[in-house]
């Protein structure tokens, strides 16, 4: 199934120069969105992982089935101020501005395996920020998978310490 067909792209948003890449048209096609989250857990199968970590809400389109199929935990990493109990906060510099990351202290303990999953993967910031946080908390990353990678922005390069996956890839 060619999922580029599946994806909108909308040109000069969020701002001018900017080539959006909407996934909604994915996801509404339950054929299209089953494939991609299949056959991220074929290509995810040997990693030995025990959890999927999803950075932001968006993560968790691909993550939560994904740690279903897999039969694996899923931890939630989200904007300061929306998790309930003792939270670890990461603070990280983006193209655009700061941000905080949060996720429960107990969420990922010491040597547990963990996947990162995400929806695009561009520059690699949130990506290699989620990294950090589950290293910083004891994880050990045993790859990253994403649904988009715009190649040429670094993404790849901030993670090449890592087995990186991408279903559909463009030019940047």
């Amino acid at each position: 199934m060619d999922l580029k067909q599946k994806i909108r792209v909308i040109p000069d948003f969020p701002r001018e120069g900017i080539s959006y890449k909407d996934i909604t048209t994915l996801l509404r096609d339950g054929a299209a969105y089953r494939y991609a989250v299949q056959e991220l857990a074929r290509q995810c199968a040997g990693k030995e992982a025990d959890l999927i970590v999803c950075p932001k809400n968006r993560g968790l389109l691909l993550g939560a089935p994904l740690a279903y199929i897999l039969g694996l935990g899923l931890v939630t990493v989200r904007k300061a101020g929306q998790l309930p109990g003792e939270v670890f906060t990461w603070h990280y510099d983006l193209d655009f501005g700061g941000e905080e990351m949060e996720v429960h202290k107990d969420a990922i303990l010491p040597g547990q395996r963990v996947i990162i999953a995400d929806e695009l993967l561009a520059t690699g910031g949130t990506a290699y920020k989620s990294v950090r946080l589950v290293e910083e908390l004891g994880g050990q990353v045993t790859g990253a998978v994403f649904l988009i990678e715009l190649t040429g922005l670094g993404g790849r390069h901030k993670l090449r310490d890592y087995d990186t996956i991408s279903l559909v890839q463009y030019n940047y």
